[in-house]
C-alpha cells in the first residue's frame, strides 16, 4: 500500500517590520507588522483532534498590530530583566535549557507582564502580550488549515515530539504526516529556516506561549474585535497557544488551546510580545 501524499506549503513570509534594540550585543526585537483583518477563530467540528473548547467558530475582526518574529530569548529575558524594577523581581537566568538564542522558558505570566511592563519603560513604546485572538490570527496568517503551513507537521519544521507513545496509544504523527524526531528540549528561535506569511518563525511547538486572556471553556460570548477576553471566565488561570517541544503534534494546530496558573513555572512555556503600530505612538 502506497503512503498518501502529503503537501506542505512553506509561504516564506516578506512583511515590513522595525527593529527594537534592547541591549548592545543581544538581538533586537524584530517586530513583524500584522495586518488588520478578519478570520475564523476556533477549530472547524470535523478538524482532526479537535477539542470542545476550539469552538465555536466565530468572525473576528483585528486591528493592525506588530508581533515578535520569534518568542523572548534567553539572552533578551537577561537584558531586560537587569532593567529597573517595576512591579516584581525577575531572575536573570530561570530557563532549564540555557543557550542564548534559545526562547526563555520556566517563566510564569506574571514575569512575562513584568517584562513586557519593563521593556515598554526602556523604550517609550507600549508592549504586552497578545490576545489570544491577535495570537490565532497571527499564526494562520490567511490559513484555515491546522497548521499555517497545511493540513499536517513535519519535525523538518517545527520541534515537537514526532515518535509514538505506545503505552498511551499516543501518535508522533498528525493525520496523512510522517513520523519524526523527539528532541527532548527546546532549539533555537531561528533554527527552522522559513516565516509564515506574516513573516513569523516558531509559531507551532518548541514552547508554549503566553496570552492575556482568563480561562474560558468556549467561545460562546467571546469578543469579536480581537481584545483579550478577561471577564466572565476562570481568572486563576491564563491562556497558552502553539504547543511545545514535548507536544505531540494536535497540541501545535493554531486553534489548540491550553492553560495554566499565572504564576506557573514551566520549561515548556516561553511568550512573545506584542505592540502598537509605531506610527500611532508619541
Amino acid at each position: 500500500m502506497r503512503a498518501q501524499a502529503v503537501t506542505i506549503n512553506k509561504r516564506q513570509g516578506q512583511n515590513q517590520y522595525y527593529e527594537e534594540p534592547i541591549a548592545l550585543g543581544v538581538r533586537p526585537l524584530e517586530m513583524m507588522r500584522i495586518p488588520a483583518g478578519a478570520f475564523l477563530m476556533g477549530s472547524p467540528e470535523d478538524e482532526l483532534q479537535r477539542l470542545d473548547r476550539e469552538g465555536p467558530q466565530h468572525e473576528v475582526r483585528v486591528p493592525q498590530f506588530f508581533m515578535a518574529k520569534y518568542p523572548v530569548t534567553q539572552a533578551q529575558w537577561r537584558a531586560v530583566a537587569a532593567m529597573p524594577q517595576v512591579d516584581r523581581e525577575l531572575e536573570a537566568d530561570p530557563s532549564r535549557f540555557k543557550v542564548a538564542d534559545r526562547p526563555v522558558d520556566q517563566v510564569s505570566w506574571e514575569e512575562a507582564v513584568e517584562f513586557c511592563v519593563r521593556l515598554s519603560a526602556h523604550t517609550g513604546r507600549p508592549y504586552r502580550l497578545p490576545s489570544e485572538a491577535e495570537w490565532e490570527y497571527a499564526c494562520r496568517a490567511g490559513t484555515t488549515t491546522p497548521f499555517h503551513f497545511g493540513e499536517t507537521i513535519t519535525t523538518e519544521l517545527a520541534n515537537y515530539r514526532g515518535t509514538d507513545n505506545k503505552e498511551y496509544d499516543w501518535s508522533g504523527s498528525y493525520g496523512a504526516g510522517p513520523k519524526g524526531e523527539y528532541r527532548e528540549e527546546t532549539t533555537s528561535v531561528d533554527h527552522f529556516d522559513f516565516a509564515n506569511a506574516f513573516g513569523l518563525c516558531d509559531m507551532h511547538g518548541n514552547v508554549w506561549e503566553w496570552c492575556q486572556d482568563i480561562l474560558h471553556d468556549s467561545y460562546e460570548g467571546a469578543p469579536a474585535d480581537g481584545s483579550a477576553w478577561m471577564t466572565d471566565g476562570d481568572d486563576g488561570y491564563r491562556i497558552l497557544r502553539g504547543g511545545s517541544w514535548i507536544s505531540y503534534p494536535e497540541d501545535c494546530r493554531s486553534a489548540r488551546r491550553d492553560d495554566f496558573r499565572p504564576g506557573d513555572r514551566n520549561d515548556i512555556i516561553g511568550f512573545r510580545v506584542v505592540s502598537a503600530p509605531p506610527g500611532s505612538l508619541p
